[in-house]
This record gives C-alpha cells, structure tokens and sequence, in this order.
C-alpha cells in the first residue's frame, strides 16, 4: 500500500464502525492520521476499535448524526481529544426501503434524506467552523452514481445522493478562497453490508450497469478518499469523483 502523508493530522469519519467507513478509517490511519470513529452503533464501534488496535490515535463517538445538538457535541470532544479537526469524511448512510416512490411512505422517504443528506449539513455546519481559523482542511462526502443518474425503487436514496453532490459543489465554492478543500465520491455497488438492505432484484439491475463485471471494494474507495484527504489534493475542490467499475458516462 502506497503512503501518503497524513501525519499530524486529524480526521472525523461518520459510519466508521463497518464497511467502507472503517475500511477509510484503515487507510487514513496507516498514512498517519487519528481518527474520530463516529457510529450510532455502540457494539460495532467498540469492536472496530479493537480491530484497529491503534491505541491512543483513536477516538470512538457514540453520535446520531441527524440530531444536530449531538453532532455539535461530538465535534466537540474531537476537537478536545486531539487538539483540532483537519478531515471530515462523510460517509454514513442508508440504502432503505426497495420501493417505488408512490409506495414508500413519508417516514420512510424522510429516513433516508434525515441521514444521508441532512446529516451532512449538520457534520459540515458543526466542523467548517473548527476548520476555518486554521485555514485548512479537507472534506470528503461520500456521495453514489444514483445521485447521478437515479435507480429505480430508490428515489429516496438517489435524491438523498444528488442532494450531496449539489452541497459538495457549493460548498467548495464557498470555501474556494480558503485551504479547505471539499470534494465527493460516487460509488456504484461496493461489497458492503448496505448490500442486504436491498433486494437482490435491486442489487443485480445496479451490479448488470458495471462494465467490469463486478462491485467494488471498501479498500478502493479508501484508497481515493485517502488522496482526496491529503495535501496533493490541492486544485480540486467541488469535485465528483467517480469508483464506478465504468458505469459514469459522466
């Protein structure tokens, strides 16, 4: 694995008890980063941080992130526990319901655009203002190829996943005189357990739009976000980056 150079810095992931967050958490740490583990699953993030074994360099936030008083909290005691906030990946997310959009209902619509969209608002609403008076960061929000082209039985989710790029785009451009850069990526299917939220009806007609043939790995999400994070990434801010097996045709 290729280092880059992350050394010093400090780094919020949301949903880094499983999947492609704790896969990001994996690299983020190994190119010397500390990590803020942020899960709402107390289970899973106690077990994360025993896989990680990375003592002292990780910190684990039990945190609802739609609820935008306990994000504020949690931005908090990073910021306490390790002096400052450098990167904030958002990444936590839900595939829910499998339905048509007449057939879903408001509560179950709401879920969705609740966690995947306004919950990115909260984390950026609670950490630009950490970020900004050492004038530099990075944000990586974690976005999907439906956000780009919409699935079928996935309205939610595909809105949910447009309403992350369109915030990606202005809020680089609002921090475009800063050395905060802020950039997205657009997953197709990756082999996480998001997966047996769907049908497997769903789950085929998304992996038969890959050329490649296959779903993509946590690892190589991480190992762009990974770049997106460091100081080489210093002219691209708005920016949507595809990992889609060849699905983007744009």
């Amino acid at each position: 694995m290729n280092q880059i150079d992350l050394q010093g810095k400090t780094a919020v992931v949301t949903g880094a008890a499983r999947g492609i967050g704790l896969a990001i958490v994996q690299r983020l740490l190994a190119s010397g980063a500390r990590c803020s583990l942020w899960d709402r699953d107390a289970a899973a993030l106690e077990a994360a941080a025993k896989t990680l074994n990375a003592g002292d360099r990780v910190q684990t936030v039990v945190v609802d992130i739609t609820s935008e008083e306990r994000v504020k909290s949690a931005a908090n005691e990073a910021k306490v526990r390790f002096g400052g906030i450098d990167i904030l990946v958002n990444n936590a997310g839900i595939a829910g319901v499998s339905k048509k959009l007449w057939e879903c209902t408001a509560a179950e619509w709401r879920a969705v655009i609740d966690l995947n969209l306004v919950a990115v608002f909260n984390c950026c609403h609670a950490i630009v203002p950490i970020m900004l008076p050492g004038n530099t960061g990075r944000i990586v929000n974690i976005a999907s190829i439906a956000g780009k082209e919409g699935n079928p039985n996935a309205s939610h989710y595909s809105a949910s996943k447009a309403g992350v790029i369109g915030l990606t785009k202005s809020l680089g451009k609002e921090l475009a005189t800063t050395n905060i850069r802020v950039n997205c990526v657009t997953p197709a299917v990756i082999e996480t357990e998001i997966l047996q939220q769907m049908s497997k009806e769903h789950v085929n007609y998304m992996l038969s739009k890959i050329p490649l043939g296959r779903p993509g790995t946590a690892s190589e999400v991480a190992a762009l976000v990974a770049w997106l994070c460091s100081e080489d990434c210093s002219f691209t801010t708005g920016g949507v980056f595809d990992i889609s097996g060849g699905r983007a045709t744009y």
